[in-house]
């Protein structure tokens, strides 16, 4: 039985949310507060969290970030905050989803179950430990070789980290100071201007249409996303 973890300080709407997601087979768990919510989220195994963003203690962004450095499960941020920077930036720190307040009970759970089915996909679906298979791309992490239909692309260096990362993390948004931290290995100072050269030079690569794009999509104002 899948486990799901509420973390909200509206104790109604906790209650509720947890009556319904009870009904359709889940087992649920809640917690009032950000600082036992991003404890429990660590240190047990769930299946999927459902984050309020404005909570006591430790706010849903920074909770967010913290469970996407150690774990991949679906996140589904439920918030009354309608602004698009606060889309934007929580999509950015790595969650699935951004439901806004009042919603339709019935529409949460569509989204839960079909978040849960894509996660379950993906990890039933796992290539073995050194090779990446996304649609018609594969890669061969011990030869650090990567081919398009089974024909191979020659890559530089940072272009085989970048994608074999991009590849990695399917469907997550990452924003371009997000990227060049982790391939660059240096912080948001740096010239954003390289992501965007590379992803340019990527899509050149893998994609049939570089100008419409299948496998890199912009995610205007925010970044990039690797598309299944």
């Amino acid at each position: 039985m899948k486990r799901i973890l509420i973390i909200e300080d509206d104790n109604v709407i906790a209650e509720v949310e947890k009556d319904y997601l009870e009904a359709s087979g889940f087992t649920v768990d809640i917690a009032e507060s950000g600082d036992i919510g991003l404890q429990k989220a660590i240190k047990e195994d769930y299946d999927l969290i459902i984050l309020d963003l404005m909570l006591p203690k430790t706010d849903g962004f920074e909770i967010c970030k913290q469970v996407r450095l150690i774990k991949n499960i679906p996140i589904l941020i439920v918030s009354a905050k309608k602004e698009d920077i606060d889309k934007i930036r929580g999509l950015g720190l790595g969650a699935d989803d951004y439901v806004i307040k009042p919603f339709s009970f019935g529409e949460l759970i569509a989204r839960v179950k079909a978040h849960l089915a894509r996660y379950d996909r993906l990890t039933i679906q796992a290539p073995p430990k050194d090779e990446l298979r996304i649609r018609g791309i594969r890669i061969d992490k011990q030869s650090r070789r990567v081919y398009v239909n089974e024909f191979e692309m020659a890559l530089t260096s940072k272009e085989y980290d970048l994608l074999l990362f991009l590849v990695a993390h399917p469907n997550q948004v990452f924003t371009k100071e997000g990227l060049f931290e982790k391939i660059w290995g240096m912080d948001s100072l740096g010239d954003m201007a390289t992501v965007t050269v590379y992803i340019s030079r990527l899509r050149e690569k893998i994609e049939r249409d570089p100008s419409k794009p299948q496998y890199i999509e912009t995610i205007w104002g925010v970044g990039y996303r690797f598309n299944l």
